[in-house]
């Protein structure tokens, strides 16, 4: 497979991260007319060599965790920066459901035949090259890479310095898979550098990288849609909510609350705040903090939280809420917590601190239920469902390439149709206007 379908540039650029970006403008060329057949051969690949390669991935990620512990990074991050042979298990059974999910690029979403005659066609097509920037979750550059060549798209990899060893093992592995597929290995390049200049380089690279997608927390995205002059998807934080409606089931509300917070801390659709109507809160709330805390959660209440807590002699740490505690997504063993007078009371807290990312009601009113998912504003709304399901492999979809809080393009968990724009192909038979 050659790069003969893009002209490289004369003479070539001198900078390391621009360089990458023209060589990866030159395999999307090649990528984008691929059929589905070849691009899956690729992505089996992928997945084998992930499997033979384990030692190797492992090895290098440990030398990225002993480093962050000795740091004294967070048990949160060192969780997300980990891998294990079970995780990279999983991390390659990903790649074979990608490899199985339909091709997006070739789809027409819409078409007609013109009262002049001409046919009309609206076709998905890859967006290009396309830029992630996140922080320190190793599967992101498998995830993202699996996506962006299924959808025809050459894909730029910058992680963070503190996974870079992790990053730099595996994404050797996957140009190696991919080469020997007969795939232009330049497809899947980790961005040179670690330094904040190599960040602001792929930021400003308009022209020759389509959009960026950032993945991390709220600084690191206000930095990329703040100061990026390529187009930006943005991928928002988590700040989530778990509403118990008057109406719920309480073995039920307890179960989905516990899910939703402790499940697994460290990741954006984690829960990191309850609200409870008042008319069940003096029997829902000691068997929620009793079931937190044998979670292991501490939980910021309000005035009304605290006195039941103390009312019911709760083995539960709960401590006082302040205002910066509504707006905190934890991503650790922490939760606020509100009693709230009405549905319309939770869903204007919603409204006042929400992320948009994902909100759940927990209920048995069908009204209570339509009126929650009408008035709340979310890339997901749970009914009767923990918050962790918003994910692109729950969802079906495959490994998602991050969670999109905006509204234009995309919306959600991104899978493989997120990854395409569209054009109009318009056949004639000699029409003139």
């Amino acid at each position: 497979m050659t790069a003969s379908s893009w002209a490289m540039p004369s003479p070539l650029p001198t900078s390391p991260v621009l360089l990458a970006a023209y060589r990866a403008r030159a395999a999307a060329a090649d990528l984008a007319p691929l059929p589905r057949a070849v691009k899956d051969d690729a992505l089996l690949a992928i997945a084998d060599a992930l499997i033979v390669r384990t030692q190797e991935i492992v090895a290098a990620n440990a030398q990225d965790v002993a480093k962050a512990e000795a740091a004294g990074t967070s048990p949160a991050i060192v969780d997300r920066l980990t891998l294990t042979r079970e995780r990279v298990a999983a991390i390659a059974a990903d790649v074979r459901h990608v490899a199985g999910l339909p091709d997006p690029v070739g789809e027409v979403v819409r078409g007609s035949t013109l009262p002049n005659g001409l046919d009309l066609r609206q076709v998905r097509v890859p967006l290009g090259v396309v830029g992630i920037i996140y922080e320190a979750r190793p599967n992101v550059t498998v995830d993202a890479a699996a996506l962006c060549l299924k959808s025809g798209n050459a894909v730029l990899l910058r992680g963070s310095s503190s996974a870079y060893t992790s990053n730099n093992a595996l994404v050797t592995v996957l140009r190696d898979a991919v080469g020997g597929a007969g795939l232009p290995a330049d497809a899947i390049q980790l961005v040179p550098g670690e330094s904040r200049e190599s960040v602001t380089e792929l930021m400003r690279a308009r022209g020759m990288v389509d959009v960026l997608i950032p993945r991390g927390g709220a600084d690191l995205i206000r930095t990329v849609v703040e100061g990026s002059t390529v187009p930006v998807i943005e991928t928002g934080t988590g700040n989530c909510h778990v509403y118990v409606d008057a109406d719920a089931d309480l073995d039920t509300a307890v179960r989905i609350l516990v899910n939703s917070k402790a499940q697994r801390v460290s990741v954006c659709n984690s829960a990191e705040t309850l609200l409870v109507h008042r008319d069940i809160a003096e029997r829902f709330l000691p068997l929620a903090l009793d079931a937190l805390a044998e979670a292991g959660v501490t939980v910021h209440g309000d005035s009304r939280v605290l006195e039941l807590a103390e009312a019911a002699g709760s083995k539960a740490t709960v401590v006082a809420a302040t205002m910066d505690d509504w707006e905190t997504e934890y991503l650790s063993y922490d939760i606020s917590a509100a009693v709230v007078d009405s549905l319309d009371a939770a869903v204007g807290h919603i409204r006042l601190w929400s992320s948009g990312h994902t909100e759940a009601i927990v209920t048995s009113s069908q009204p209570a239920a339509r009126r929650f998912t009408q008035l709340v504003d979310a890339a997901a709304v749970m009914v009767n469902a923990s918050t962790r399901f918003t994910d692109g492999g729950q969802f079906g979809f495959g490994a998602e390439i991050g969670i999109s809080t905006q509204k234009l393009h995309a919306r959600g968990p991104m899978g493989l149709p997120e990854l395409t724009s569209t054009k109009f192909v318009v056949t004639g038979d000699g029409h003139i206007r």
